[in-house]
């Protein structure tokens, strides 16, 4: 899963946008929505990469995750 950000972020940018709802519920903080859009996003890359992640690779995508779905949430707000 040694891809450039740029491909990890098209990957997790359509995880958020076919799970609206569950980024919806991760903005008003609601239990279960931070988990089910981690693990569509590693099922996403496990999908692109033909194979398991690695842990690193896992915590390298809920980071960049979490720090997309932080820009959203701020955009929103604002």
């Amino acid at each position: 899963m040694t891809q450039p950000t740029e491909s990890l972020d098209a990957l997790l940018v359509g995880v958020i946008k076919d799970n609206r709802d569950k980024v919806v519920g991760w903005i008003n903080e609601e239990p279960g929505s931070w988990g089910f859009l981690a693990g569509r996003a590693v099922l996403a890359c496990k999908e692109q990469k033909g194979a398991p992640l690695t842990d690193p690779e896992r915590r390298i995508v809920w980071h960049r995750m979490w720090e997309l779905l932080t820009v959203l949430r701020d955009q929103t707000i604002k």
